[in-house]
């Protein structure tokens, strides 16, 4: 097993980061950049260096020193719309450490490092001391990603059970502590 490492960006890192980002919307979700969805990944330094709590996470690959994964965490909740009311009442902005960008290039994956990274992050929303809580959501099509959600957190909505399937996302809450 390689042993990665697990830092905190830097602005070096971030064409790496970017690129791992942008390779896993086209890639995992076949959305391509869509620009309300994704534009953190354009300027991660804006959104996940600048700000005191939020952070970005890359891993790097030993062997030789490339970027394979990503992990984010910023004080922004679900937004209403495109997400149900009732999950952004429940998780409010600045109460809420949401998860975002927990990516792995596909021949790094099956290796603990997504656990790893999202560990790292848990940390981070602790030793901050002003979240109530971690949540993200999930697109279940993404092979693997629902599984690992599941077995770090409880469902909080499912929309694949709403009468119009919403976007077929999966939502998550995250305990803090594991």
């Amino acid at each position: 097993m390689r042993d990665y490492s697990i830092r905190a960006a830097s602005p070096e890192d971030l064409d790496g980061a970017r690129a791992v980002m942008l390779d896993t919307v086209y890639r995992d979700f076949g959305t391509g950049y869509v620009p309300r969805w994704h534009a953190d990944i354009i300027d991660p330094a804006a959104v996940y260096l600048a700000p005191p709590r939020h952070t970005l996470l890359v891993a790097c690959d030993p062997r030789d020193g490339e970027i394979v994964a990503t992990a984010a965490l910023d004080s922004r909740g679900p937004a209403h719309p495109p997400n149900p009311r009732h999950l952004a009442e429940r998780y409010p902005c600045g109460e809420t450490a949401q998860l975002r960008r927990v990516y792995v290039r596909p021949g790094h994956r099956r290796r603990g490092l997504a656990r790893r990274m999202v560990d790292r992050l848990l940390e981070f929303a602790a030793a901050d001391g002003g979240y109530r809580a971690v949540y993200l959501h999930t697109d279940p099509s993404v092979p693997g990603a629902e599984d690992l959600w599941r077995s770090l957190g409880k469902v909080v909505h499912d929309e694949r059970e709403d009468p119009d399937g919403g976007n077929g996302v999966v939502h998550f809450d995250i305990p803090m502590e594991r």
